[in-house]
């Protein structure tokens, strides 16, 4: 089993605009003989899921989700050489070969760039286009994940772009953000997203890949 996810830690990087992550001690064992630790963190620390209801008004929120939706066959395009802020579509996402008609209802796009992830190259990661988007979600994707802070740029300020989301979280569908260990996975991949148990907008998760 390979763990798919970034470790939660006190000061992790958040995107821009999110409540900062803080960690600390609640309880200690040689003074209160149990060990409690307090977490302070936004619902879309780390490895996390969006819900509809993130960017989409009255969309469906992570009460409504099941996790028969989050845990299946996936497929995993990698999608190599993408420089500080590049767009990539339906050509880069076809480099290894074409895609088929039919996709998985999970598709994870492996830029290279969670290796970035906690430094301020990691808010020039590469972003998909919202037509390639809308295609694959034709072809039977309902959960997007991605590698990066977010399937749209982000800026240093945080960004007002949305069209990914829109397309995906628009369309009832749900993003995965922040994903890492794709390396080396196959073209299909058995995984699992576990969120935590939140009900509304989002939840950070452990995501895992399974050995076949």
């Amino acid at each position: 089993m390979r763990d798919l996810s970034h470790p939660i830690a006190d000061g992790m990087q958040v995107y821009p605009g999110d409540p900062a992550v803080h960690i600390e001690s609640a309880l200690e064992f040689e003074r209160d003989g149990a060990a409690v630790t307090r977490l302070e963190l936004g619902s879309h620390t780390g490895t996390h899921v969006d819900a509809p209801a993130h960017t989409v008004a009255g969309g469906r929120t992570m009460q409504q989700v099941s996790l028969d939706e989050l845990v299946g066959e996936a497929l995993v395009l990698h999608v190599v050489g993408l420089g500080d802020g590049a767009r990539y579509g339906l050509v880069e996402l076809e480099a290894e070969g074409p895609l088929p008609e039919r996709v998985p209802q999970i598709v994870v796009i492996d830029t290279g760039w969670a290796k970035h992830f906690g430094t301020s190259r990691a808010l020039r990661h590469p972003a998909l286009e919202a037509e390639a988007a809308r295609e694959l979600m034709r072809r039977g994707m309902r959960v997007l994940g991605v590698d990066t802070l977010s399937p749209d740029p982000t800026a240093a300020e945080g960004t007002t772009e949305f069209s990914v989301h829109a397309v995906v979280l628009g369309g009832d569908g749900l993003i995965v953000e922040n994903l890492t260990g794709l390396d080396g996975l196959p073209a299909r991949a058995s995984v699992g997203i576990f969120p935590l148990r939140l009900g509304d907008d989002g939840a950070p998760v452990r995501a895992v890949a399974f050995d076949d």
